[in-house]
């Protein structure tokens, strides 16, 4: 009778041991291990291209040599398709008077601009820019990219959420991390090579998200990229797109004269 008790003892020690390592995981699932520190990285600018100074950024893409832009501000909000060598507004819709014109995504044919506080965000025929429908989210519209299958969409929180293209309906949220340190004020956002890059409102860094997990892998630090704003708290960094094509990196800012190319040099 000993035999059966011994095997019985070092299975309930084995299942008490695995159980053990998967609520280890399970707690440590998206934690940086001490191992592998988030990374910084500062910038080299590569070009310097006009931008509308009137132009209150607060969605950025680039897409089959134009960049389109969305801008803020009631009774001012436009979409644009804009020439990135030039700075000039080749197409521009405004949105009526009551809506704040948020973040922009590119989707196949389309293009997809939120608005900030009335819950709605608004379709567009990529080719003429025509509004061709719209769709109601439950939160404040801050930044929207897409990853290629979903919508990602951030509301100035912590979150950023997961949409289905077609039904703009959520499917997934995740909650933004350094650490164990939550980031909130998530902004304008870009999908870049298989990571989200994100604005902080009000900060001159741009977060590099996993999507998978939403933990913070790198920081990239811009201060000093416009010395000649004077900043009034509102014409703060804002705006990034991305030329996959080229592998080419932009970013701006709201009311900033210039849109810059740069590359990433990293610190630490």
């Amino acid at each position: 009778m000993k035999k059966p008790v011994e095997t019985a003892a070092l299975l309930v020690i084995a299942v008490l041991v695995v159980g053990a390592g998967i609520l280890a995981i399970s707690q440590n699932k998206g934690v940086r291990p001490e191992t592998a520190p988030v990374r910084k990285y500062t910038y080299t600018i590569v070009n310097t291209f006009p931008h509308d100074p009137n132009a209150f950024t607060e969605g950025l893409a680039y897409v089959d040599g134009f960049l389109y832009e969305s801008t803020g501000l009631v009774d001012k909000s436009t979409l644009r398709r804009v020439d990135l060598a030039s700075g000039r507004v080749l197409t521009e819709v405004s949105l009526a008077g009551i809506y704040f014109g948020e973040g922009l995504a590119v989707v196949n044919d389309s293009i997809l601009q939120l608005t900030w506080q009335s819950q709605v965000g608004f379709v567009y025929d990529k080719e003429s820019l025509a509004l061709v429908g719209n769709f109601s989210y439950p939160t404040e519209g801050w930044g929207l990219t897409f990853n290629g299958s979903l919508l990602i969409m951030s509301d100035g929180s912590s979150s950023l959420y997961f949409l289905d293209p077609m039904t703009y309906q959520r499917i997934g949220q995740i909650q933004v991390h350094d650490g164990n340190t939550s980031i909130s004020s998530i902004n304008e956002l870009e999908y870049v090579n298989g990571d989200v890059y994100a604005n902080i409102f009000q900060q001159s860094r741009v977060a590099i998200i996993d999507p998978r997990n939403g933990l913070v892998k790198s920081w990239i630090e811009l201060d000093g990229l416009q010395d000649s704003v004077v900043f009034t708290g509102e014409n703060v960094l804002n705006g990034i797109a991305f030329d996959a094509k080229d592998n080419r990196l932009f970013v701006t800012g709201k009311n900033w004269p210039n849109l810059y190319e740069i590359t990433l040099v990293p610190t630490t």
